[in-house]
């Protein structure tokens, strides 16, 4: 047949194929959470999300030691408190777990991006992320708590601070709170597209902050709308966001893609548990090819439009693809 254009001719070997590809997932583009408890000699797997683990301050240098090894982006950390109370005051204690860490981590590796998620749910004794009265959580009050955690966290050493409550107004108020105290050259991610998601489970389960009743849908996004999604966005933006997530990022591409057409900023997707661990799953039942499923869902996400993604999955793809 008489072709002049043959698209298969660009997808003959693996050289050819690698020299045109579009989209290139590398280590530098993944971000793995790490949770970290009190105690010693903690290093206890996390059932529904097999790989990953809690770990006390002493096992959670050698987990960074890896994952610097890997050439990871850098790291989230989430904090599972002693106690908790109402108000989740342990969130901005001067000796938190999740301060600790920061200093713990920067003092024996101070170039490796250490971001704090900022949030109450894991410290408040109902799990909602904020302060709860009648059963509803209290917007404003919260602002304040979560700009002292937000302090709290960069005086420990954070490079950056990622708020995940979805208050209205809370950028704002650690970006206030911040500049105040001098630190106005930290960076924001904001969590600015958070959607109210079934695929939090295993998340929730790490890190003991499921609602003690109730859910999160009068504050988290409607998972049916995303014209709402800029407008969370673009509010963010006006009160000093450097970065905005979409989370989650697998049923949400079509989002992140908006995100990214729509603002000229670098925009970053949360690969969250549930996502991860129904990859876990299948594998174990051996339906799928772990490897290749893993890297072609980091692909989608990146080919989307986000520049930085944060998964379960950063340690073992960084080697995957170092290799």
């Amino acid at each position: 047949m008489d072709l002049i254009r043959r698209s298969r001719r660009l997808r003959r070997t693996a050289a050819i194929r690698n020299l045109v590809r579009e989209t290139k997932l590398s280590a530098a583009d993944l971000i793995q959470p790490l949770f970290v408890v009190n105690g010693e000699n903690v290093k206890e797997e996390i059932p529904s999300l097999p790989g990953n683990y809690h770990l006390s301050l002493d096992m959670i240098l050698d987990e960074v030691e890896e994952l610097v090894q890997a050439k990871v982006a850098g790291i989230i950390l989430f904090g599972i408190p002693k106690s908790k109370d109402e108000e989740g005051s342990s969130a901005w204690a001067k000796e938190g777990i999740v301060q600790r860490a920061c200093r713990a981590i920067k003092e024996e590796y101070p170039e490796l991006l250490v971001i704090t998620d900022v949030c109450l749910c894991q410290y408040t004794s109902h799990g909602h992320c904020g302060i709860l009265e009648e059963g509803i959580v209290n917007n404003d009050p919260t602002l304040d708590n979560l700009a002292k955690v937000a302090l709290s966290h960069v005086q420990a050493g954070a490079d950056m601070v990622a708020p995940s409550d979805m208050m209205d107004g809370r950028v704002r108020a650690i970006r206030e709170k911040l500049d105040q105290k001098g630190y106005q050259e930290v960076a924001i991610v904001s969590y600015a597209a958070k959607y109210s998601s079934a695929f939090y489970g295993p998340f929730r389960d790490a890190a003991h902050s499921a609602p003690g009743e109730g859910d999160r849908s009068s504050y988290q996004m409607d998972p049916a709308n995303s014209d709402e999604a800029l407008t969370e966005i673009e509010l963010d933006l006006e009160e000093g966001a450097d970065i905005i997530m979409v989370k989650p990022a697998l049923s949400y591409l079509d989002i992140i893609r908006r995100a990214k057409d729509n603002f000229n900023v670098p925009v970053a997707a949360y690969n969250v548990s549930g996502e991860f661990a129904m990859i876990k799953a299948a594998a174990e039942k051996g339906w799928i090819n772990e490897e290749e499923v893993a890297l072609e869902m980091l692909t989608s996400i990146k080919r989307a439009g986000a520049e930085i993604i944060i998964t379960y999955y950063a340690k073992e793809v960084a080697k995957i693809l170092n290799n």
